[in-house]
């Protein structure tokens, strides 16, 4: 009596996988369509600006996850203009003249008995469009910071400890 059921549990427990596997793949849930896509659209506001010492203004703007101030600050920890200008105010490190501009910096652990340092980069697109011609900062405008990092850290993330 106990085999008996014993294989009607195991066929009943068989039964309601089959039934709700079967109910999945008529809703579709368990289908293989593919996610669709959400936009993630460029925003041309300005988030920041300053002016480096030949004159440029450099502007950050808002962009997205790809570009700007929301790539950089989620991805690479820098939460701060501050940081930005301190890199910007300046000269330029490297110039590949045709609008590509990278600037240096470090940041340095305050109140501590040894500080730690960061270097950091932050690099502008000082042209109106990407140069694979995706973003456009419109007539007159320029793209600014497309982004900023850190040195000789995990991701290029920058540490916690730096505020930035």
């Amino acid at each position: 009596m106990s085999d008996e059921i014993t294989s009607m549990k195991r066929i009943m427990s068989f039964t309601a996988a089959a039934t709700f596997a079967a109910s999945l793949m008529m809703t579709g849930t368990a289908s293989a369509r593919p996610m669709p896509v959400v936009p993630d659209p460029w925003d041309r506001r300005v988030k920041c600006e300053t002016k480096d010492p030949e004159d440029r203004r450099i502007v950050t703007r808002y962009g997205n996850s790809k570009l700007g101030w929301r790539h950089f600050t989620g991805r690479h920890n820098i939460k701060k203009c501050s940081t930005l200008y301190a890199a910007l105010h300046g000269r330029v490190d490297r110039n590949d003249n045709h609008g590509h501009l990278e600037y240096d910096g470090v940041v340095f652990e305050t109140g501590v008995p040894r500080p730690r340092q960061v270097k950091f980069t932050v690099v502008v697109q000082y042209t109106r469009k990407t140069v694979d011609g995706v973003y456009d900062a419109g007539p007159g405008q320029k793209i600014g910071v497309i982004t900023a990092y850190c040195h000789n850290q995990q991701g290029n993330k920058c540490p916690a400890w730096a505020k930035m």
